[in-house]
């Protein structure tokens, strides 16, 4: 890509304004990038999306974002489009080096209209490698045999898949992102280690050794600064692991509440944070006053589903986030018209964030969260989901997804300068 820097943290040249776009009733339209209704603060549109475009095998995600004609970009790319956020975290989308796949998805997707979307630009990215497939050497799963998916630092059939991306229409400071993909589980005060049931001993899922080398981050944690305005916004971005694919031992349950656990602690200052040290052996967590979006699929409900009680509470009853409730009438419809499992769930259908299966387990669940910290004032927030009466509902769809078993979730913040 010429006009893009090929790294690991991918940079452009600043390129013109934005058109906003139409939502219809899933969402207002966004305010252009930079824009401000006062003086000296930035109205800013930050989103998140598991957009599912990993794929089977090394090499494929290149393969199809290069023809610009692959269905399912295509039609993640209009959503975006539509929902046209300022900031935006991609999950499921494989790590490629040197930022090809992030470049690709941008000149051939993003850049173009999809479906009479206005074309959307993000002169900023950052990508960088994920712990997912990365072999560990060990049996981490306990069933005799070491290799594949299941014994890698995070589950994945080869290195980078399921991914992460965060793209940007404001500078990104590469020169002070911090990256803690190499964090040890272990190293976490209190960590929630998995125990075999079959043992007395407490905590052993792991032996001695394979905790030496056990990663928290099944994908990995970014901090990764965003100048807005005059200000630096701390994009916190992360994929915890599924609350399931286990047994008795519950380990992945587990790491998914310390994974979340990990930007409860990070955003808390003093004592509460120095034990965290990132890839570059730098330690602690935000200064106070610093502000800062969590963006993800954290795989967590605060009231159905499988995660451990309590996981997400962990962000959302923490007194520094704000918690901005995101809704969508699509996902009101959706409980409804699929009962099954929605129909014994406790949460509210209408926070709801992913169509997962509904006979028997788990139904519809809010697992993708934006949450930015108390200074950064919400105006607005919601979950593209359209109704099925809304022409858009055909971008999301029903099983199988048009685009994802996620839907993007968006929040608009005002950012002070």
């Amino acid at each position: 890509m010429s006009r893009r820097r090929p790294a690991t943290a991918v940079i452009a040249v600043v390129v013109g304004a934005i058109a906003t776009a139409t939502l219809g009733v899933t969402a207002a339209a966004a305010t252009p990038a930079g824009s401000a209704e006062q003086s000296g603060t930035t109205d800013l549109r930050v989103a998140t999306f598991n957009l599912s475009l990993n794929r089977n095998a090394p090499g494929q995600l290149v393969a199809d974002l290069s023809t610009g004609t692959n269905a399912q970009a295509k039609t993640v790319a209009e959503i975006i489009q539509r929902a046209n956020p300022d900031i935006v975290l991609l999950n499921e989308f494989d790590y490629v080096p040197d930022g090809l796949a992030a470049d690709l998805f941008r000149d051939n997707y993003l850049e173009v209209s999809q479906g009479g979307a206005d074309p959307v630009e993000y002169p900023y990215a950052y990508v960088a490698p994920s712990n997912t497939g990365v072999p560990s050497g060990f049996d981490l799963n306990n069933n005799g045999v070491i290799g594949g998916g299941d014994d890698a630092f995070g589950f994945g059939v080869f290195e980078g898949q399921y991914g992460m991306a965060v793209l940007s229409k404001h500078p990104i400071d590469t020169s002070e992102v911090r990256t803690f993909q190499n964090f040890l589980w272990k190293d976490m005060p209190g960590a929630l280690l998995p125990d075999d049931p079959a043992t007395a001993e407490p905590a052993d899922w792991y032996s001695a050794e394979e905790l030496e080398v056990m990663r928290l981050s099944s994908k990995s944690h970014w901090d990764v600064p965003v100048e807005v305005g005059g200000n630096t916004v701390h994009v916190l971005a992360s994929h915890p692991t599924p609350p399931t694919f286990d047994g008795a031992e519950d380990r992945n349950g587990l790491r998914n509440h310390d994974e979340i656990r990990f930007w409860a602690d990070y955003v808390t200052p003093g004592q509460t944070s120095r034990y965290i040290t990132d890839d570059a052996g730098d330690s602690g967590g935000l200064k106070p006053g610093e502000s800062f979006v969590i963006l993800g699929d954290q795989n967590a409900d605060p009231l159905d589903g499988d995660s451990v009680d309590a996981a997400i509470d962990q962000l959302l009853g923490h007194p520094r986030i704000t918690d901005p409730l995101p809704t969508s009438d699509g996902a009101v419809e959706a409980a409804q018209v699929q009962g099954g499992a929605n129909l014994t769930h406790e949460g509210d259908p209408r926070y709801d964030t992913a169509d997962f299966n509904d006979n028997p387990a788990p139904g519809n669940l809010r697992a993708d969260y934006v949450l930015p910290s108390r200074d950064l004032r919400v105006t607005d927030a919601g979950v593209f989901w359209p109704v099925q009466a809304d022409p858009l509902s055909a971008l999301t769809g029903s099983f199988p997804f048009p685009s994802s078993d996620h839907r993007l979730v968006w929040v608009d913040v005002r950012v002070h300068g």
